[in-house]
């Protein structure tokens, strides 16, 4: 995680009142700078129970509200090596729903080994701290 950023998302009614209601699944979401703009792709947000015919598809690409120059700074990030904007949380701020949107840089190889190493070290280390208590 390099650095942070906060942003409005456009949305419509029935769909403020899902997240309201806590139906909202960001995995495997991402956003992207497309004409200038910021979008979010992949974010579910399951239709509104009482909306009717006012319900959107539940993953469509929804656009990002951020100020001009911040959308070409993360444009100009993410066009080098390894950086991606993702969707960390989804909150109320007042009355407006808001993005928290990370700029990440993707692990090299060695780092992946570094990280599975380590995990299976502390696997190993439990392991053996539940034998000896037994």
């Amino acid at each position: 995680m390099e650095d942070k950023y906060e942003a409005g998302i456009e949305l419509f009614g029935t769909e403020v009142k899902s997240i309201r209601a806590g139906t909202l699944n960001l995995k495997d979401s991402y956003c992207t700078v497309k004409g200038g703009e910021l979008f979010l792709h992949g974010m579910h947000i399951s239709p509104y129970e009482k909306g009717n015919i006012f319900n959107k598809d539940p993953v469509r690409s929804r656009r990002l509200l951020m100020h001009k120059r911040e959308i070409r700074k993360l444009a100009a990030l993410v066009q080098q090596d390894g950086y991606a904007l993702v969707p960390l949380s989804v909150y109320f701020k007042d009355a407006r729903v808001k993005v928290e949107v990370g700029l990440c840089k993707g692990k090299k190889n060695y780092d992946k080994r570094a990280a599975a190493s380590a995990r299976d070290a502390k696997r190993e280390i439990d392991r053996t701290l539940k034998e000896r208590n037994r």
